[in-house]
């Protein structure tokens, strides 16, 4: 019989590379995974956040307390492939998984995490690990559950230490698509769900350096076919398909190494005069292609409610983030203007060429999850194609309450 005043045995661990360790409740997948640990200040979304592609090699830390408390579904994973894996290697939660209360739930967190073989950690001060965080940047560190509980803690201790990190590290080969598709599902309706764009009038190319299904379907609302290539496919065989735009996806790691072979081609897609539209891993390499550089994060940005100040209108957006790199703004050529600034530290958000139809922002304007403030992102992205066929134009998409005017 169990002891109601003795603690029960730590049956989960994070094991930094500093040697510290600190002891839970495990659940999800049994196993261990080594991965960079950062937070995340979103209050909903939790299972949108774990199927983020940009998150891949990373451990999410919740700073919300009642993470799965509305279970998961099918509908809200934002891989492009419904069973692949998003690279995600563990999630850390302050309070254990209750049963779930959605009328949407399909599963039980516990059990989602096994099926996709992310490591659960529990019963641990999250406030403690922020502030960690926050002091002295995002730590190695290897994440480990095991029922028994029982831990080879040097051998973790010398796995989190021996790890080399994010920076220099190309991770986008294990997300990116293995082949081209094409992609028409427009985004979810409460009575109707998903729907489908019939009539589109553009055609957009965009590069799956691991992008969402929101972003999809939101530029497939501005009514556009899409045609989602590989990381690696050369320009001229996107070219080759006779875009009206290119879309510059996000995605995990280090933009620098996956630039080696990516920026070049960018590169060429500037050069070709379409319409190009970058988000996070998109937006930094593509100030890479125009002369920038990145630089890593003290801490990154990961959450839903980072407000952003949009230079070109001066209005002010509360925007969802995901990175762990940044444009290094004093790098920028003349030629490059930035437009979006983070209003919590100050960071490049955005920019701009000022003679050809290219941008690109650091947030990710599809809202999964977060504020739906950015989608006006998408309408002007379509509005610079529309220029480009000599097509009119409309008003930017408005943020939630706001009217839209006649275009």
């Amino acid at each position: 019989m169990t002891d109601p005043w003795q603690d029960p045995r730590p049956t989960g661990v994070l094991v930094l590379a500093n040697g510290t360790v600190i002891e839970g409740i495990g659940y999800g997948a049994v196993g261990e995974a080594v991965g960079e640990v950062c937070f995340n200040t979103a209050m909903t979304g939790y299972q949108e956040i774990m199927t983020d592609p940009s998150y891949a090699g990373q451990i999410i830390t919740f700073t919300f307390p009642h993470i799965g408390n509305v279970g998961t579904n099918d509908e809200d994973i934002e891989t492009v492939n419904m069973a692949g894996s998003s690279g995600v290697r563990g999630c850390i939660t302050k309070t254990e998984v209750t049963d779930p209360s959605n009328w949407r739930a399909g599963k039980h967190l516990d059990a989602w995490l096994k099926a996709r073989d992310i490591v659960g950690l529990a019963g641990i001060d999250t406030r403690a690990l922020t502030a960690l965080i926050r002091e002295s940047g995002m730590p190695n560190a290897v994440i480990a559950h095991d029922p028994d509980g029982k831990f080879d803690l040097d051998r973790l201790k010398a796995e989190a230490a021996a790890w080399p990190g994010l920076e220099g590290m190309d991770l986008v080969p294990m997300v990116t698509s293995t082949q081209r598709f094409s992609w028409d599902e427009t985004p979810w309706e409460f009575g109707t769900g998903y729907g489908r764009m019939e009539e589109p009038v553009h055609h957009v190319v965009a590069i799956d350096y691991g992008i969402k299904r929101n972003i999809l379907r939101l530029l497939a609302r501005e009514g556009c076919k899409l045609t989602v290539v590989p990381a690696d496919t050369k320009a001229d065989d996107i070219l080759a398909l006779k875009p009206d735009g290119v879309f510059l996806s996000n995605g995990p790691g280090d933009p620098a190494a996956t630039g080696e072979y990516a920026v070049p081609e960018i590169k060429k897609l500037v050069d070709s005069d379409l319409p190009v539209f970058g988000i996070c891993l998109g937006h930094q390499m593509l100030a890479l292609a125009l002369g920038g550089a990145t630089k890593k994060m003290h801490q990154g940005h990961h959450g839903a409610n980072h407000p952003v100040k949009d230079h070109t209108t001066g209005k002010v957006e509360i925007t969802s983030m995901n990175h762990g790199f940044a444009v290094d703004r004093d790098s920028l050529p003349a030629d490059v203007e930035e437009t979006h600034v983070s209003l919590f530290d100050g960071s490049n958000c955005g920019l701009k060429l000022k003679d050809r139809p290219v941008f690109s922002v650091q947030y990710h304007p599809e809202a999964s999850p977060g504020p739906q403030d950015s989608h006006y992102l998408m309408t002007r992205f379509v509005n610079l194609i529309r220029e480009r066929k000599n097509e009119a134009t409309i008003a930017e998409r408005p943020a939630p309450g706001e009217a839209r005017a006649a275009g």
